[in-house]
């Protein structure tokens, strides 16, 4: 089975390279096409990656590389990442044998998925823009979704974000070795 890590606004960093070894051998798909980009804060990375890519077409990126796929796969989304993974749920495709996703806000914007693979979200403490225990009870209702909101906030496994959380990466890093090897 191969690990597709599908990452948030930053895209390719040192920090998610490190994140890939720890679980071993991935595949990594970034919405810049492998270019390590050096933004300073998350507000420039959400920034740029609004105006130049767009969930729509890093959604599309994302399908284009599991259909080049043969084996089963389990994807592993942070932030817009988690977001495309849930968008991707929608189709089915016999390659994917689950997901998990980390604190995917735009979640919120397409509650009407029923997902056809299953998918783990786990979603921060709290959200500026939305109530998470609201849409948390109410995407725990579907077939093939298991939710969890946990004490950390939105970052919390990435690096680079002001919210990164080391206790929270690390028991993360841990379930997702137990689940995936």
């Amino acid at each position: 089975m191969r690990l597709i890590l599908v990452t948030d606004v930053f895209g390719l960093t040192p920090a998610l390279l490190k994140l890939s070894k720890h679980l071993g051998e991935c595949t990594i798909v970034d919405p810049y096409k492998g270019q390590m980009m050096a933004f300073s804060n998350e507000s420039e990375a959400y920034s740029y990656f609004i105006e130049t890519v767009g969930l729509d077409n890093y959604l599309s990126s994302l399908l284009s590389k599991i259909n080049l796929l043969k084996e089963e796969v389990t994807l592993i989304g942070f932030s817009v990442g988690a977001s495309a993974i849930w968008r991707l749920s929608e189709i089915m495709n016999p390659h994917i044998k689950q997901a998990f996703c980390f604190y995917g806000s735009q979640i919120r914007n397409f509650t009407q998925i029923d997902p056809h693979f299953k998918i783990k979200l786990i979603f921060p403490k709290l959200e500026s823009h939305f109530d998470v225990v609201t849409l948390q009870n109410n995407l725990q209702k579907k077939a093939n979704v298991d939710t969890k909101r946990v004490e950390y906030l939105h970052g919390f496994m990435n690096y680079h974000s002001c919210n990164y959380n080391e206790v929270g990466y690390d028991a993360y890093i841990k379930m997702l070795r137990s689940i995936t090897c």
